[in-house]
């Protein structure tokens, strides 16, 4: 039997749709070696203004049995996560510079750098750890990382005690003076996986698609069907999974685009191609990262679900005051509740997207199996603004180098940056530094 070349794509006008991996891409030699035929993945998912911490912390070490209420949307998956209490990112503290606690949070929480304080155009940072991966593995896919978002990034300005916007919106940072902004359309990010890199054919593309309403699947459909009559049973499953899939986003676009028309018509309603609904907004990146994932377009992704310091109301779980004020809870019991929801709520769209995850089986494991997924914020208690202790959830299982299911405590201070070391090893791109890192993390892998 030949072996497909894993860099196969289905062509169309305007359109390169990249594969997921098929066992018709594995030499036969290699399942001896299941290490060797895995695609290892890393996420970083970022949340603002901390958390409710009691409701977060599981009670006990060890393996994880009853969720505290934050995270009991996981009780699905709580076998292929792990808690991470007592990590530090100690240079988001002032550290002689003052206020400024969102900006140093979220500029910090993946480089371990104590940002320039600054709202001009000298901002000084460092290298994230995403960024760290893209340069040692970017070469081996179609984008070298994929930096998605919730809320538009800035990158001029005086967005917290005179920090520059650029450190509050920016998780990813290709080096540091250069902060990479996120991409929050979800068509657009489609668009950009799916398209071929000439913008005039990708235009005519989606114009023809919009106008005869049809899908991205029926401009590759002939190089789709020369495909599978190559194909076996369960890669034929799989394709029809992933097309599935790919037809469900479309779909999805398609009705939210449609109803913002009908709104944007009326003078209300957000900008076309944002969803009106927070909850689907953050689902649909999910998936984009996901589909980008299981096609290998990229290995490493950051994605935030706000900007850090957002006050964005939550009155679709009745919340409607805004999330920053209700983080300044100061210990009134009915502010700790609107926050706990708005943590939760969080937390239920990690379960969907590692539900989704789990679900999408590779020719060794899941895709979650094969996926190391960092979950968090860069503030422990919104109210102290405090950087230790912080939130830290760590998902997948490496490639099967990972055991999950546990609540694991380290001494407090310890680097959230020797996490990513960890991490960096394992998808290929090892360094011995990286920030404020003592070394790699006991007891994960």
């Amino acid at each position: 039997m030949n072996t497909l070349d894993r860099r196969t794509v289905l062509r169309g006008m305007g359109t390169l749709l990249a594969l997921p991996v098929l066992e018709k891409m594995i030499p036969l030699n290699a399942f001896a070696s299941v290490p060797k035929t895995r695609t290892i993945r890393s996420a970083y998912l970022f949340v603002v203004n901390g958390v409710e911490i009691t409701h977060w912390t599981p009670p006990t070490e060890g393996g994880l049995k009853e969720l505290p209420y934050i995270l009991d949307p996981l009780a699905e998956v709580k076998e292929n996560i792990n808690v991470l209490t007592g990590l530090t990112q100690f240079h988001a503290f002032a550290n002689g510079d003052g206020p400024g606690d969102h900006a140093r949070s979220c500029a910090c929480w993946l480089t371990g750098v104590q940002p320039r304080k600054t709202s001009g155009a000298d901002i000084r940072n460092g290298t994230s750890v995403d960024q760290v991966a893209a340069q040692h593995i970017g070469h081996l896919t179609k984008f070298p990382s994929l930096e998605l978002g919730c809320e538009r990034s800035g990158l001029a300005g005086d967005c917290d005690s005179g920090y520059s916007c650029a450190y509050s919106s920016n998780i990813a940072w290709k080096n540091e003076t250069t902060p990479i902004a996120k991409e929050v359309n979800p068509r657009l990010v489609f668009e950009r996986l799916f398209g071929n890199g000439q913008p005039d054919e990708q235009n005519e593309s989606l114009a023809r698609r919009q106008l005869l309403q049809r899908s991205i699947l029926d401009f590759v459909s002939e190089d789709a069907a020369k495909l599978k009559a190559q194909l076996g049973s369960r890669d034929l499953q799989k394709m029809d999974e992933y097309f599935t899939a790919v037809r469900e986003i479309e779909e999805r676009l398609i009705r939210f685009e449609n109803s913002g028309a009908i709104a944007a018509a009326s003078g209300v309603g957000k900008p076309l191609g944002i969803p009106a609904d927070y909850a689907e907004h953050i689902r649909l990146m999910s998936d984009m990262m996901i589909l980008a994932f299981q096609a290998d377009l990229t290995r490493t992704c950051t994605m935030m679900f706000a900007n850090d310091g957002s006050n964005r109301s939550y009155a679709q779980i009745g919340v409607p005051e805004g999330h920053h004020d209700m983080s300044h809870h100061g210990g009134d019991p009915i502010k700790l509740e609107k926050k706990r929801k708005i943590d939760r709520f969080h937390v239920e769209q990690l379960a969907y997207t590692l539900k989704k995850m789990a679900s999408i089986k590779e020719p060794e494991g899941s895709l979650l199996d094969n996926t190391m997924l960092v979950y968090g914020a860069g503030i422990s208690d919104g109210n102290a603004h405090n950087h230790d202790n912080l939130p830290i959830l760590l998902a997948g299982k490496g490639g099967g180098t990972i055991q999950t299911g546990r609540h694991i405590t380290y001494k407090d201070g310890t680097p959230l940056t020797n996490l990513y070391l960890d991490i960096l090893e394992r998808v290929g791109a090892r360094t011995d530094k990286l920030g404020d890192s003592t070394g790699e993390l006991a007891g994960i892998f």
